[in-house]
Formats: structure tokens, sequence, C-alpha cells
């Protein structure tokens, strides 16, 4: 064994594996062995039931071999396909469902909390198909704001009838709202995790988005070369600054709001000049002012920096239209909406 403890070269896996779960604390340690299967814990608790004293350099080498060969992987790539990949390794299809299901739907711990992250079109398009009663005692689990933008949205007479339905309303029983409770689980949320999946399409649009402005031109160029109907798909789905022209008034004024000035000084450096004047026109002339001694007070800057500040109030833009807060015409009709 005095081998095995002196010359790192010669240790194997499970040697490696062994010292490692021994340094571990127990609580990690044992989450590990779990993961394990029966020959694999009994190789690895022979090995350290032998291992005796092992020296502290030896240790440290173990750690930095460790540490390299995990940076040398290259960057991770979080999503809910890759998470969805590893459960499968130790879990049934079933259970992995169901946690994709939570994981992909609308974030909140209770129903009623997810219920007030789900868009109120999404919501009424499926409550006016349901009984007035049922609606009834749904909207009165989620806020009141919330609840009113659905009202709104149902048709007329059927939304009276749920109105109705609320003000005769006695408590609700607990199975009652037990049963509620399910059938939004396993009908509504079940489904609106499936359609909520990203498009491919849509998801390399997003990723063109945040790439530099060559960069993204010459990806597209080549795309054009292999397959012009998905680079026009992807340069349809694209949103870049200069799409923040169809804002209206309201929508520029929310997004001033949300904006760091330094951000919005930096990207305004580089845009056109309709675009500056969307901002411009809706902000106080003291306001406008301030921004533009911001933008001068700059100098000269990257031209990489203003792209980056650019990414940043698009990525805003995005999270304020899906949140219901602004809206973003469409461009081709006036009365379209997207997001």
């Amino acid at each position: 064994m005095a081998k095995i403890k002196e010359d790192y070269r010669s240790l194997t896996g499970p040697q490696r594996a062994s010292m490692m779960l021994l340094c571990l604390p127990p609580e990690q340690s044992g989450k590990l062995i779990a993961m394990m299967e029966d020959d694999e814990i009994k190789e690895v608790s022979q090995i350290m039931s032998n291992l005796g004293t092992v020296s502290a350099n030896l240790l440290e080498r173990l750690f930095v071999d460790f540490a390299d060969a995990i940076s040398n992987t290259g960057s991770l790539i979080g999503s809910s396909q890759t998470t969805e990949r590893l459960l499968l390794q130790s879990l049934d299809k079933d259970r992995v469902a169901k946690i994709m299901e939570e994981i992909r739907g609308p974030s909140g711990r209770t129903m009623w909390d997810k219920l007030a992250n789900v868009h109120e079109q999404v919501l009424s398009n499926y409550l006016k198909n349901e009984y007035p009663q049922t609606v009834g005692v749904i909207l009165s689990k989620i806020k009141p704001d919330h609840s009113s933008r659905v009202l709104a949205l149902l048709p007329e007479g059927f939304a009276m009838e749920v109105v109705m339905r609320m003000l005769h309303m006695e408590a609700v029983q607990k199975e009652v709202l037990e049963s509620v409770e399910k059938t939004l689980r396993t009908e509504f949320m079940s489904n609106l995790a499936r359609t909520a999946r990203v498009d491919s399409h849509e998801l390399m649009a997003e990723i063109f988005n945040s790439l530099d402005r060559n960069t993204e031109a010459r990806f597209l160029t080549a795309l054009e070369e292999r397959n012009r109907e998905s680079a026009e798909k992807i340069r349809a789905l694209m949103f870049t600054f200069e799409d923040l022209i169809r804002l209206d008034a309201a929508g520029a004024q929310t997004l001033l709001r949300h904006a760091e000035k330094e951000k919005l000084a930096l990207a305004l450096k580089g845009a056109s000049e309709p675009i500056k004047d969307l901002f411009f026109q809706n902000m106080s002339e003291r306001a406008g002012k301030m921004l533009k001694d911001d933008m001068e007070g700059l100098g000269p800057v990257r031209l990489k920096d203003v792209e980056e500040a650019q990414n940043i109030i698009v990525a805003l833009t995005k999270e304020l239209s899906n949140s219901g807060q602004i809206t973003i015409s469409e461009g081709k009709d006036e009365t379209a909406m997207v997001y």
C-alpha cells in the first residue's frame, strides 16, 4: 500500500474515487455512494478499508487533477433538455416527466402561485371552456388584478355567469379545492408545459441576438447558403435594438423607467436617429438633456461595448413584453401584437 500512497500516477480510478469520498463531508459522500451499484460500493469500501494514512501532498494532487479535468470539459450548457437527460440516468421516466413538467411550467410553490404567472390570455382561453362555478373558484384564489384581466377576456355572457357565482360563493370545501387543483395540474399545467418548449428556430434567434453584429451576419450568411428557409425564419424571429422603433409611447416610457441610465446612454451612442428620437420624445426636456450629456461624456466607445449594452436593453424589452407591461407592434399590421 505504500506505493499507492506515494506514487500518484499508479493510482487506479477506484482508488482515486475512494480517497475523494473519504475527503468529502459524510452527507455529501453518502449521496454519491447511494447512486452507485452494489459491486461498485463493495469495491470502493474494500479500498477505503485498506488505505491507511494518505499524505496531504497526494490529496492535493488528487483535487488539482480533478479540478483540471472539470475545467477541460469546456463550458457547461444548462437547459431543460440536458437536465432531463441527466435525470433519466437515475430516475424512471414517469417521475422525470412529472419533474420536468413542473420545471417547464410557470414558477410558484402552490398551484395558485403558478397561475399568477400564467398570462391572462392563456388562462382565459382555458377557463372559458370550464363551468362558471369552477372558474369562480379559480378567480377567487388568485390576485384580484390578475383575476380582473382574465375576467375581461372571457365572453361577456359567460363572464357575468362567473361574477354571479362569485357573488353567491360560500366557503369552498377543502375537497373541492383539491379537486380543482388536481384538474389544473393534470390538464392545464401539463399541456402548458408541453407547449412551452422552445422551437429550435426561436432558440437560434435568441442565440443570434446575443452575437456581435459581424459574427451574427457571418452566421446568417453561411446559413442562407445551406438552408435559406431556416435563415429566413430565424431572421424574422430575431428582435434587435433597431426593432425598438415598434414600441409605442407608453412602451418606450415603461422601458425608460426600468433601464439603467448608463446602459441606455451607451446603447444609444450607436443607435439610428429614429431610435434616439423615440426615447428623447418620451422623456422630459430635463431628463433628455441629462441623457445627452451622459452620452457626450462617454467620449469614443468601442463598438463591442455599444452592442453589449444594446443587447441588455433588448433583453429587458423582451422581459417587460413577456410580463405584459409593454406591447410590441409587429410592424406589418398596426393592430397586430407579438409577445
